[in-house]
């Protein structure tokens, strides 16, 4: 089946990234943990076999870490992050794939493992969703644009996940979990993060 992975990042700039990391430990600093966030999501998706999109917040970046002979580049369009992902979701699905997944670039503890477990439950769900464990998600597998899905979340607070499985619930939508991970959000979970990884 043809199988697409989408990225959402967001440009790297001083003072726009890790906002809540960086009230602690400095623009500087929030910037620099969010370079290895990237280079750690590049290394773990550039072996996938599936075809990859990275969607960035403002404008494409063909001079960056991203490769432009493995990663295609678009825009994040839209109002809110639901409306952003339901319109990427939109775009690479009109492409006939029959998988699309989407990830962030927050997850240190997430591998290429997880991402092909994720697109293999896809086989016998209508979504496959990661969980976080801050209550958001840091995958997202679907074959065709269920609207409920991202409507009506409350992005970025701890009832995403929550909100999500309601909806698959109350829609019929069937589902796979992969294993709960930590995202990187807070000074406290970049420390842990060091420790559990040596870094």
């Amino acid at each position: 089946m043809k199988e697409a992975l989408i990225i959402f990042v967001k440009n790297p700039e001083k003072g726009k990234v890790k906002t809540r990391l960086a009230a602690k430990a400095g623009n500087e600093k929030a910037l620099e943990i969010y370079m290895r966030l990237l280079e750690h999501t590049r290394s773990i998706v550039t072996s996938l076999v599936a075809d990859k999109f990275v969607f960035y917040s403002d404008t494409s970046d063909y001079n960056d870490l991203w490769e432009n002979n493995i990663f295609n580049k678009k825009v994040q369009l839209g109002n809110d992050l639901g409306e952003k992902i339901t319109n990427a979701f939109k775009e690479i699905l009109a492409k006939e794939y029959q998988k699309v997944s989407i990830i962030g670039s927050d997850c240190f503890e997430l591998t290429a493992d997880i991402i092909h477990m994720g697109f293999k439950q896809l086989d016998s769900a209508d979504v496959v969703i990661g969980p976080a464990a801050d209550g958001g998600y840091y995958f997202l597998g679907i074959k065709k644009i269920h609207p409920s899905l991202l409507d009506n979340i409350a992005w970025s607070t701890n009832k995403v996940f929550e909100q999500s499985i309601a909806v698959c619930n109350k829609e019929q939508l069937t589902y796979k979990l992969l294993p709960l991970l930590n995202d990187i959000d807070e000074e406290a979970d970049w420390i842990k993060a060091q420790e559990y990884f040596s870094l």
